[in-house]
C-alpha cells in the first residue's frame, strides 16, 4: 500500500557559512528541517547499546544524504518534465505522450515491482500535474 505523499522541499544541510552561491537559473533547495535528538539513545535509535547506538547514528546520517539527493533530483526532474510539456504544447505539440508515460512506468516496474509503477506515478505527476 502506498501512503500520500507530502509535497517537501530540501537541499543539502549546510553550515551558514559554508552555503553555496546561488545560481539565479536553478531554483534554491532550502534545507530539510532539522528533527531534534533529545532524550535517551535508546528513544533515538531502540537499542541501549553503545556500538550499535552509534552505528545507527551514523547509518541515518547518510540516509539524510540520500533523502536530500532524492529531493533536489525529483525537483530538477519536476522542472524538466514541465519545459518539455511547455515546450510541445508551444509548438503545437500533445499535452501528454502517453506512449512515453508507458515507457517510464515500465521501466520503474521491471526494476522495483508494483511499488516502482507508484513512484512513477508520482513522478509523472509531478512533471506534467494530475491528469
Amino acid at each position: 500500500m502506498m501512503t500520500d505523499v507530502v509535497e517537501q522541499s530540501g537541499g543539502p544541510i549546510r553550515p551558514k557559512d559554508e552555503q553555496p552561491s546561488v545560481d539565479a537559473s536553478e531554483p534554491a533547495v532550502p534545507p530539510l528541517p532539522a528533527v531534534e535528538n533529545a532524550g535517551p539513545a535508546e528513544a533515538r535509535t531502540g537499542t541501549e547499546e553503545p556500538t550499535a547506538a552509534a552505528r545507527i547514528v551514523q547509518i541515518r546520517e547518510r540516509i539524510d544524504e540520500i533523502d536530500q539527493a532524492l529531493i533536489a533530483l525529483w525537483q530538477e526532474r519536476a522542472a524538466l518534465s514541465q519545459e518539455v510539456g511547455a515546450t510541445r504544447l508551444a509548438s503545437g505539440g500533445t499535452r501528454l505522450v502517453l506512449s512515453r508515460e508507458r515507457d517510464i512506468l515500465e521501466r520503474f516496474r521491471v526494476v522495483l515491482g508494483a511499488d516502482g509503477t507508484q513512484l512513477a506515478l508520482l513522478l509523472l505527476r509531478a512533471g506534467r500535474g494530475p491528469l
